[in-house]
């Protein structure tokens, strides 16, 4: 296989993982969690939303946690934006990253922020205009690259007319998210290389739910077309919130075992991503959804007695 030799993950626990827990985490776990993520060799870590606390309650901090990260060298640290209104927030917190979010589902688009695909991206365009005007890096995502909740299948034309926008509003890369984990290998690289074909693939990264068990497949499966950047929540935190008590987000010790094992280089200490894994987990009592988590932690404490 002609695979990378280097990968960049990018640790979206802290906002993609953590915003689905139904008790508030506090401000000081979340900020920890994200300076112990880039300790570890993360060279990304998606820190939060600044969202209306109206909607997303668990994000309602994004201020405080955006303001008193320990920041590292070469370490980004993107947040999410809906909007001017949370552009505006984030630059006050003096983030140097967002991010801008739209989905390949019209229906999955109007259900989720009520308006058209097209709307949405039109809603964007300001946003993403202003934020690099004022020197932030823009980072955009897609939802039901792979399959909607409410559509079923999607077409990959569809992901690649939005992610060609996304691109030339000018985010440095895009985020294609399989939001529902329906995913299969095949199917994704039918849609990488159907989305290749308008945006550079060095350009673009995999965000693989594990909903049924395909994730670390889709991933393998996307590396074998040269993909090298993937999105992934340590101890799998997250859930989809559209196939109730299912998994949702691939941990990130899970993609880091599967890299390990390939050979592939990604600068970030597994090691440390379990006990990290481990430690959020216990803080916020949910259980690990990492199967190498669990393990490695496991023969760790069989080796300590």
């Amino acid at each position: 296989m002609n695979l990378p030799a280097r990968v960049r993950i990018v640790d979206v626990g802290p906002r993609d993982g953590l915003q689905n827990e139904a008790v508030q985490v506090p401000t000081d776990v979340k900020v920890e969690l994200i300076e112990r993520l880039a300790d570890a060799g993360l060279p990304a870590v998606e820190a939060t939303s600044f969202v209306s606390p109206k909607w997303v309650p668990q994000m309602a901090d994004a201020p405080d946690v955006t303001a008193r990260i320990r920041r590292k060298p070469g370490v980004s640290y993107p947040v999410l934006v809906p909007n001017l209104k949370g552009l505006e927030g984030a630059l006050a917190a003096k983030a140097e990253d967002v991010a801008i979010f739209g989905a390949a589902s019209e229906s999955f688009s109007r259900r989720n922020i009520n308006c058209s695909i097209d709307e949405s991206l039109d809603r964007f365009a300001p946003v993403c205009e202003q934020a690099l005007a004022a020197g932030l890096r823009v980072r955009g995502y897609i939802s039901c690259v792979l399959g909607c909740p409410y559509e079923g299948e999607i077409a990959p034309e569809a992901v690649a007319r939005v992610a060609q926008r996304l691109h030339a509003m000018g985010c440095y890369e895009v985020s294609l998210g399989d939001t529902i984990g329906t995913g299969t290998p095949a199917k994704a690289q039918r849609m990488l290389e159907t989305v290749a074909r308008h945006v550079p693939l060095q350009q673009l990264a995999g965000h693989y739910h594990d909903t049924y068990g395909q994730a670390l497949a889709n991933i393998l499966a996307s590396l074998e077309l040269g993909v090298a950047t993937f999105d992934s929540s340590v101890a799998g935190l997250g859930g989809c919130p559209y196939a109730k008590g299912a998994t949702g987000n691939v941990a990130t010790e899970d993609v880091l075992y599967l890299l390990e094992g390939l050979g592939i280089e990604t600068g970030v200490d597994l090691d440390r991503v379990v006990a990290i894994g481990a430690w959020i987990c216990e803080t916020i009592g949910r259980p690990n959804m990492s199967r190498a988590g669990r393990a490695i932690a496991a023969k760790t404490a069989r080796q300590a007695a």
